[in-house]
């Protein structure tokens, strides 16, 4: 059992599809309480509007919810001015994002958009530099350098500073990316496609094991989690089925497999999934996990 007893959230995975009411149903969210959005990164696709330009018309259109990309695209986001970025639409939120990060994926599309094509060492290679040079236009101080093989800081200005201490969130599953994640991360963002009770545990192990070698405690790692499925009235598998199944099986992420945070990615019928997500499971969750803790 592992549980690192960090406060949890709830969130909506809202895609970026042009036709979809994307800022409407991201109003919807905030009202019905949830606390982030999460937005995928793949400017490549002919369907999705840019992530970045809706993040920041999201934030100018709500108040409260948290949002973050899910997870940026590094290849085609060059770090310090996504680190610029970061940094603006915090401030000008009132310290409302988080940012989420990813090597990269879809090399192919990558390519075709004029990003770099490049291996499972140099992606992983090039996400820790950014991480640094992330870290180092937050930091305020002047005259940044840094000398990498993939990014480079030449006497960078930094400013202005995010409102708060933006967390980075690595969107990772490979070992050594674990190991990054463990090593180096805020947080830690999987979907439940990938990331199921049965892997979860030697996942969470490698993060841990790399946190303790790096002189970090695990519990400061948050643990964000896309939950992939389908409020039904019939139960047919794991995140398929009532409102009393989803409840038990978030409980049990939350309490046996340490994830603290659940983005809910539906199907299909997003409103009306959205709605009894907030309405009916988010608080029972809440409900449930403050017992067995307490036990």
């Amino acid at each position: 059992m592992t549980d690192y007893g960090r406060d949890l959230r709830f969130g909506y995975f809202l895609v970026p599809n042009a036709d979809d009411p994307l800022i409407e149903r991201a109003r919807l969210a905030e009202r019905l309480g949830l606390d982030l959005i999460g937005i995928q990164d793949h400017p490549y696709q002919r369907r999705y509007v840019d992530t970045w330009t809706l993040l920041t018309t999201i934030a100018a259109r709500t108040e409260r919810i948290t949002l973050f990309p899910d997870v940026a695209n590094l290849p085609l986001r060059p770090p310090a001015v996504l680190a610029k970025a970061a940094a603006t639409l915090d401030l000008l939120s009132g310290g409302r994002f988080e940012l989420g990060l990813g090597a990269g994926g879809f090399w192919d599309a990558i390519d075709a958009y004029g990003g770099p094509r490049r291996t499972g060492g140099q992606a992983l290679g090039a996400l820790a530099e950014a991480i640094e040079v992330i870290r180092r236009i937050w930091s305020g101080e002047r005259n940044q350098r840094f000398e990498g093989e993939h990014y480079h800081l030449r006497g960078a200005q930094p400013g202005p500073a995010p409102a708060h201490p933006i967390g980075i969130w690595i969107g990772a599953k490979g070992p050594r990316a674990m190991a990054l994640t463990g090593a180096m991360a805020d947080g830690w963002v999987s979907s439940s496609p990938w990331a199921t009770t049965d892997t979860l545990p030697e996942l969470q192990d490698r993060i841990d094991e790399a946190a303790r070698q790096a002189g970090r405690d695990p519990r400061g790692i948050r643990r964000v989690h896309n939950i992939n499925g389908l409020i039904t009235d019939r139960s047919t598998s794991f995140l398929y089925g009532p409102a009393d199944q989803w409840v038990e099986e978030l409980t049990d992420l939350a309490i046996s497999h340490g994830q603290d945070s659940f983005v809910l990615w539906p199907e299909r019928d997003d409103e009306r999934q959205l709605k009894i997500f907030a309405e009916e499971i988010v608080p029972e969750v809440r409900r449930q996990v403050a017992r067995e803790r307490k036990e």
